[in-house]
């Protein structure tokens, strides 16, 4: 399965920040929507992630004086993204890999979507859930 039908499956917006805004209004964000990370964006694109980790990192290196950083002084800058065609397991070994947490999605340079490892494992639970419901159906019609 690819990303996009999980991307479809979805509702709701992408929550995302600029790089200029603050620490504070970023993790206002953060403790509002009740989320671990944002993209961070100019314009269409993302030059960013912005995590937990970003704030803590921050917190421990400048104190107080973190929360009125801007976001590009704190942010992930070294971006790793997918496309929307790439699957979902595919997607998952990158997360795993590369020990990350959040992925946006980028067609043509554009967001398109943000997925966390969380996301891909529920659809992963989903999958298997699916195909052992199938398989006992099969066997109990035999």
């Amino acid at each position: 399965m690819s990303i996009q039908l999980i991307l479809d499956a979805r509702k709701g917006d992408i929550f995302s920040c600029s790089s200029d805004m603050t620490v504070t209004e970023a993790v206002d964000i953060l403790g509002e929507k009740r989320i671990g990370a944002l993209p961070v964006l100019d314009g269409d694109k993302v030059v960013g992630i912005f995590s937990e980790r970003d704030v803590l990192h921050c917190i421990r290196e400048h104190g107080h004086a973190a929360m009125d950083k801007k976001v590009s002084d704190v942010m992930t800058a070294d971006v790793i993204s997918i496309d929307s065609h790439k699957s979902a397991i595919g997607s998952l070994s990158l997360m795993t890999k590369r020990r990350i947490r959040h992925l946006p999605v980028v067609d043509d340079d554009k967001l398109v979507g943000f997925v966390s490892i969380g996301d891909l494992v529920k659809h992963r639970i989903d999958v298997i859930e699916a195909e052992a419901a199938a398989m006992r159906d099969y066997i109990n019609s035999a």
